[in-house]
């Protein structure tokens, strides 16, 4: 089927023409036939790289380009980078007038300026938050997209896209729902409870040839045994996974190594630093040494970037959740451009980021989890890595290998990943946790107006689809009972009304028990509480991840705790080594987090806690929330007390400051280190800016005529264009007048 036989509009066929789109491949034919084009709902359960996104894209232009009136989209995924990668993608539909946005930042909010946009971009988190301040917008959508929607069995993930779903369906039914994943055992199951149709396909534009190698031979499903030459090196210095990946460079190809943690994603790439450099071109050289010289930039300098830029100049990288964003984008953007030719990984590359290699490697199929040691990864999570196997335009077949030391654990590979077909997708929705807090947020929207309102919205889950209402009946006259003892919902009779408390809880988008342990600790009512008090509270939710606390560090941890046990918010428990041990890795995140505000530095504070800079962030983003939070049922419940120190506490922690410098930080332009070199020189307040003169300020390190300027300019003083021009000597005159009266008409002539 030809793209310009398409009902689009003419200008979107003419920009896909110009992009070389001019006719659909086979499972995307079949999703327009089967009415994806005329709103009816769809399940597009078709490989990685078979045209998912090209369906959704065409389904939004026709929503919101149609004839019969603008429409609105929301794109659902589940991850940040995914979010950002789509962002990136639709942006190129601005030719066609359409507005696509990224909704990202605080859960508190409804963000009204949405809108005003066509096509909305966000995660699944982000838009149930949303959905609970009810912006108007929602009434108006026409299509929801829901990507790799095999995750609602995913424990932590699923429950919230579910709920979404479900509630989407009771606000919007009219809404048409596309669904969108590679590897769904059960999608007609899934099909059948958001009645809408369904395509599978295991068709691909680059066939997938899936095996198993050990010892130097890989053995495909089809039967073909193919010999991986070994390197000519001397005996004490094979290695198999080098012979591999030069074995795929030397024919043209990539690879991607997924590995069982981020200890073996980095020694993997130590490894194969040396025999990669052998082949690369003087021209890529000298192109991964700008990269790896641009990767120390990135942010705080540690000895984490140092080894990741060190493995980049080789042509190799490591990829997992210790790195920032900005660095983990830099190594995907150079996989893509060719440059670093293979990419080791923990599994979380597979979740949805678009980067195919000629060649997958997964090299663990073990992988640790908390109070189960090292179990085998499900088949769905196996085939999710398989699937970034091949290079469309590049390469005619990928090839995804399981990694084997025996014979007998070849064979084991071959029966339980390669020949076998992924689980089921069961829905996770009937946990306590996810129960109590959605129900909360129904009741707190007006969804449900009593406990048989409770279950009428319920009953329109996947989770009532699979197991039937009887299976999470207990579970919700729990969770019911527990919403109103902490005095979330009171019933009147059989109705059940949210309280102002159930409303800012549910607005907030924090677990229930999450306010229940916030708001017993602020009924301690305590003055001059240090920070560390405020911080162990908000990590004791159960909405704040924990660092894990290893063996040797529990005593040290259990020292401090004792030591410190009298700054506590909430009681310690009188016994269970699980709950102990709970509580000594909530006291660790909450060390960590106070070196962060202490402004330790991230290199300082990666070797002390064996963790990443992007972990660093992550939990500090964490913990804005959920002190945030706590500032605001502060509030709401009187207890001014905490309102001043959680309030300074989140400006600290959004800026990883000490008290001292929240005079400083307040000002537009001054991070963490600006602020510092500040305070150092004398500057400490507000007024002692105001009396500074340009020239002084511009002496400082980190201090440069543009900051100099806004500093200026907040604090009520001026620059004249004199000292501009003192200031920066080192540019060139015209640049410096146009910087100081701007780029308009008067500026040039100047």
């Amino acid at each position: 089927m030809r793209v310009d036989e398409l009902p689009i509009d003419e200008r979107a066929k003419a920009l896909y023409a110009e992009e070389g789109i001019t006719e659909l491949y086979p499972p995307q034919e079949e999703a327009v036939k089967a009415g994806v084009l005329d709103g009816r709902s769809l399940i597009l359960a078709i490989p990685t790289a078979s045209g998912k996104t090209l369906v959704a894209e065409l389904c939004a232009i026709r929503h919101i380009m149609g004839a019969g009136g603008k429409g609105k989209v929301l794109y659902l995924v589940p991850l940040r980078a995914l979010a950002s990668e789509k962002r990136d993608e639709f942006s190129r539909l601005g030719r066609l007038g359409i507005k696509a946005v990224l909704s990202s930042g605080d859960y508190d909010s409804n963000d009204p300026s949405l809108g005003r946009y066509d096509l909305i971009i966000a995660t699944n988190e982000k838009a149930d938050s949303l959905f609970r301040h009810r912006p108007p917008w929602v009434e108006s959508l026409t299509l929801v997209v829901a990507d790799e929607v095999h995750l609602l069995g995913d424990g932590s993930r699923g429950p919230t896209l579910e709920a979404l779903l479900t509630r989407l369906r009771v606000i919007n039914p009219r809404a048409q729902v596309l669904a969108l994943s590679a590897t769904i055992s059960n999608a007609d199951e899934i099909a059948a409870w958001l009645k809408a149709g369904l395509v599978t396909s295991s068709w691909r534009p680059v066939s997938l040839k899936e095996g198993v190698f050990c010892k130097g031979s890989i053995m495909f499903k089809d039967g073909e045994v193919r010999q991986v030459p070994p390197r000519a090196v001397r005996g004490s210095e094979k290695d198999p996974v080098a012979d591999i990946a030069v074995d795929t460079i030397k024919g043209g190809g990539q690879m991607l190594v997924f590995a069982g943690s981020r200890v073996s994603a980095t020694s993997i790439t130590k490894r194969l630093e040396e025999p990669v450099r052998q082949l690369l071109k003087a021209v890529e050289e000298r192109r991964l040494m700008e990269l790896s010289s641009k990767l120390l930039g990135m942010g705080e300098r540690t000895r984490l970037s140092e080894r990741l830029a060190k493995s980049v100049s080789y042509g190799v990288a490591f990829h997992h959740a210790g790195l920032t964003y900005q660095q983990r984008k830099a190594v995907e953007d150079a996989f893509r451009a060719q440059l670093i030719k293979v990419i080791a990984s923990t599994p979380t590359l597979a979740a949805g980021v678009n980067l195919p290699s000629r060649r997958v490697l997964i090299y663990d199929y073990k992988r640790y989890e908390a109070g189960l040691g090292r179990t085998n990864i499900p088949i769905l999570e196996e085939k999710q890595m398989a699937g970034r196997a091949g290079r469309p335009r590049y390469d005619t077949v990928g090839e995804a290998i399981l990694f084997a030391r025996t014979e007998e654990e070849r064979e084991f590979l071959m029966e339980q990943y390669v020949l076998a077909s992924p689980e089921k997708v069961w829905s996770k929705l009937g946990t306590a946790s996810s129960l109590r807090s959605q129900i909360l947020a129904s009741i707190a929207i007006g969804l449900a107006h009593s406990l048989d309102g409770v279950f009428e919205f319920l009953d329109g889950s996947f989770c009532a689809y699979q197991y039937g209402m009887n299976s999470y009946r207990s579970s919700v006259l729990e969770a019911v009972s527990s919403l109103k003892s902490t005095g979330m919902v009171k019933g009147e009779g059989k109705a059940l009304v949210p309280t102002p408390l159930g409303i800012r809880v549910s607005e907030l988008y924090i677990d229930p028990a999450s306010a229940r342990a916030i708001l017993d600790g602020l009924r301690v009512r305590r003055s001059g509480m240090p920070a560390l008090s405020y911080l162990t509270l908000v990590c004791h939710t159960p909405d704040m991840p924990k660092l894990y606390v290893k063996g040797k560090e529990a005593e040290q941890v259990m020292a401090y705790l004792e030591g410190n046990s009298d700054l506590l918010l909430y009681d310690l428990p009188d016994g269970g080594t699980f709950d102990y041990e709970m509580v000594l890795a909530e006291v660790k995140t909450a060390l960590m987090l106070k070196d962060w505000i202490e402004e330790a530095t991230e290199d300082q504070i990666v070797e002390r806690f064996d963790i990443g800079s992007g972990d660093i962030h992550a939990y500090v983003e964490s913990a804005k929330w959920l002190v945030h939070a706590a500032h605001e049922l502060a509030k709401l419940m009187g207890y001014h007390e905490a309102l001043a120190p959680l309030r300074n506490l989140l400006i600290r922690i959004e800026s990883g400051v000490k008290e001292e410098l929240l005079p400083l930080i307040s000002l537009r332009g001054v991070g963490r280190a600006r602020a510092r070199a500040l305070y150092t020189a004398g500057y400490r307040t507000v007024e002692d800016l105001r009396r500074a003169t340009p020239s002084d300020l511009g002496k400082l390190p980190q201090i440069g005529p543009e900051t100099v300027k806004s500093i200026k300019e907040q604090v009520g003083g001026t620059v004249s264009k004199e000292e501009w021009a003192a200031l920066g000597k080192r540019k060139g005159s015209k640049q410096l007048l146009i910087e100081y009266y701007g780029d308009g008409e008067d500026g040039g002539q100047d």
